[in-house]
């Protein structure tokens, strides 16, 4: 256990997250992603697991990470099949705790399925949750850290 860190931050998720630079992406998936296939072809090259809700390791992620401010895409979900425009119960509660974290609010953008499939194979790493409800899959690219920040 550290001070201010989430307890959900384990030692490996904290490497990756240490490692990535600006403009690399972050693949936050539930338990029905192919997570463990897509994590094969990623930068690091093996899945990362934090056994909770989406929402609360998008809240624990985020306690650390910086959204990139130089692009719109910088906090993604993935789209409903068939129903673009409709955002399930899951993907609210992620937009709460991106929102809570930048303190404003931060729309995602939707992709569609594969669309998404694609961005995760290219992303830096994925972290598999324990998210059981469909379409808890997020992609969040890492922003900077400026340098009067503590």
């Amino acid at each position: 256990m550290l001070k201010g860190i989430s307890p959900l931050l384990n030692a490996d998720v904290l490497q990756a997250l240490r490692a990535m630079g600006h403009g690399d992406d972050l693949i936050i998936a539930d338990t029905n992603f192919p997570s463990d296939s897509v994590a094969r072809q990623t930068v690091l090259g093996r899945l990362l697991r934090i056994d909770a809700s989406a929402a609360e390791v998008v809240k624990a992620v985020l306690s650390l990470y910086p959204l990139d401010t130089f692009v719109d895409d910088s906090a993604a979900r993935m789209e409903i099949v068939g129903k673009p425009d409709e955002i399930p119960p899951v993907q609210k509660e992620v937009q709460k705790a991106i929102d809570a974290a930048e303190g404003k609010s931060w729309p995602m953008i939707p992709v569609e399925r594969y669309a998404f499939y694609e961005r995760a194979k290219q992303a830096y790493c994925v972290i598999q949750t324990g998210e059981r409800r469909f379409y808890g899959c997020f992609a969040f690219r890492k922003g900077v850290v400026p340098p009067d920040a503590e």
